[in-house]
């Protein structure tokens, strides 16, 4: 049965104008990702009451139905809830769940309204509202959409309990208010609500009202959902409402296959640090478990007396002031081209202007010069690193007294000045290290690594710092191997 749902699936993704699917924020769950999903559940008995939210035509709640009707589950009944809003979607849920009609002890339920209203209104305890039973199980493939701040959903969302910038971590909550004690929820969303100031209440609601069971990463960002063409780094999560937290299992595999899947157990702590305050959720991407966070290695950026910013130069606001080669009056523009293992410039390869011309308009955003260790900000995630660490080396920017740093750049400094040769060089070298990179990777899946994101990493002592910056200049070109082992040793 599952393969009709597929050939439907992959028809609608090719005629469904690509305008209308970012409109609604929605893309139709592939079979084996939707099978994969199902099979997460524990094995269960008694009556099952399933929310599939934002069921579109029914790929997951077949895939669960398919499942129960092979005896992977003991359910003496299975009652569907189906939400779907998009109106030229019912017609195919409805051929979909047809197809189950004649499992004993089935009952579906197609709900054409907005999930998040019809959730609220409930919840707040509405005299009009749909009414609603406590769900056992949850499936959902939520939409991914941003949620204005004064949109009807976000007041909504506000008067119970929730709140969240978008649409899917919307899903999430309002299935985790709505499902019973011991309740089970399996969704696939992206995995940017594992770190970030913006996702911090949503992280708050999940972690104080259930328990992470299983997490699965695809280590490709563009095989979820690889007919929509959508580039987004997604997690399957498995959570149970209202239990204690215990070791989470963790899998991935390159893509919707899943012929290479790996899994192992994490201790909690590993997965959600008891000491960030911001409750940041880990997520290991590989049997390396990276650099320990020893008391040699829990030292922040304030600890060392520094500070990163992004580089303030918008260059489209100062198209006017920027010149493609120094001349009188201009002070160096770094952007990441101008750093290759070492600081080049002017970069007369480059499409990147070299100069900006220094005046009282363009002082503000201007650094004294100096050496800065600077962290490329975008990246993709197949590059070997997502974390690109360089210094500036200020002998090479023909005696300049001012510098400017392009927005595509992060820059470490000290009370908006310099660093000490020693120390930029160090920091390099640290951030440059696997282990560090390791350690990102496991709370951020997004490409670009934010100044929010080098506040948040542990950090070695300052001497320690410059101890590895004296070092790392004495030995000159470094490979990855050398990097590593030395940093290594500093969690020692």
């Amino acid at each position: 049965m599952l393969s009709a749902v597929e050939a439907t699936r992959a028809e609608l993704s090719k005629t469904t104008e690509a305008t209308k699917k970012s409109a609604l924020g929605q893309f139709l769950t592939p079979v084996n990702t939707a099978a994969f999903m199902a099979g997460l559940f524990p094995d269960g008995g008694g009556y099952c009451r399933l929310l599939d939210a934002g069921a579109g035509i029914g790929s997951l709640s077949a895939a669960f139905l398919e499942r129960w009707n092979a005896a992977g589950f003991h359910f003496q009944g299975v009652e569907l809830d189906a939400f779907e809003i998009d109106d030229s979607l019912p017609v195919y849920l409805h051929q979909t769940l047809e197809k189950y009609r004649n499992i004993p002890g089935f009952v579906s339920t197609i709900r054409q309204m907005d999930f998040i209203h019809a959730a609220t209104e409930w919840l707040s305890g509405s005299f009009f509202a749909e009414e609603f039973q406590q769900y056992t199980h949850a499936i959902l493939n939520p939409p991914y959409k941003k949620i204005n701040s004064n949109s009807l959903h976000r007041l909504a969302l506000r008067r119970v309990g929730i709140e969240t910038v978008n649409l899917y971590s919307a899903f999430v909550a309002l299935s985790v208010a709505l499902c019973a004690p011991r309740g089970q929820i399996v969704a696939i969303i992206p995995r940017s609500f594992c770190n970030g100031p913006y996702y911090r209440p949503f992280r708050d609601f999940i972690l104080t009202r259930t328990a992470i069971r299983h997490l699965h990463l695809f280590e490709s960002r563009d095989k979820a959902f690889r007919d929509d063409n959508v580039l987004q780094e997604n997690i399957i999560i498995r959570l149970e409402c209202g239990a204690e937290q215990g070791l989470v299992t963790v899998s991935t595999s390159v893509d919707d296959t899943f012929t290479d899947l790996t899994a192992r157990s994490f201790p909690f702590d590993q997965i959600v640090s008891p000491d960030d305050s911001e409750r940041f959720i880990h997520v290991p991407t590989s049997l390396s478990d990276g650099i320990k966070l020893t008391p040699a290695i829990r030292h922040t950026l304030a600890d060392l007396g520094l500070s990163v910013a992004t580089g303030p130069v918008v260059d489209f606001r100062l198209k006017k002031y920027l010149r493609n080669m120094p001349e009188p009056g201009c002070v160096p523009l770094l952007y990441p081209c101008h750093f290759n293992g070492s600081t080049i410039w002017p970069a007369l390869d480059a499409k990147k202007p070299n100069a900006i011309l220094h005046n009282d308009i363009t002082e503000k955003w201007l650094f004294p010069s100096g050496y800065y260790c600077v962290v490329r900000r975008f990246s993709s995630k197949e590059e070997k690193r997502r974390i690109v660490a360089s210094v500036v080396n200020p002998e090479v920017l023909d005696d300049a007294t001012l510098l400017g740093f392009e927005n595509h750049l992060n820059l470490f400094h000290e009370n908006k000045s310099g660093l000490p040769k020693a120390l930029a060089y160090g920091l390099s070298v640290f951030l440059n290290s696997t282990p560090v990179d390791e350690n990102f990777r496991r709370f951020s899946g997004h490409t670009q690594v934010n100044a929010t994101d080098l506040r948040l990493i542990k950090y070695p002592s300052r001497n320690r710092l410059i101890e590895l910056g004296k070092w790392a200049m004495q030995h000159g070109n470094l490979s990855q191997a050398v990097i590593d082992d030395k940093v290594c040793t500093l969690a020692t």
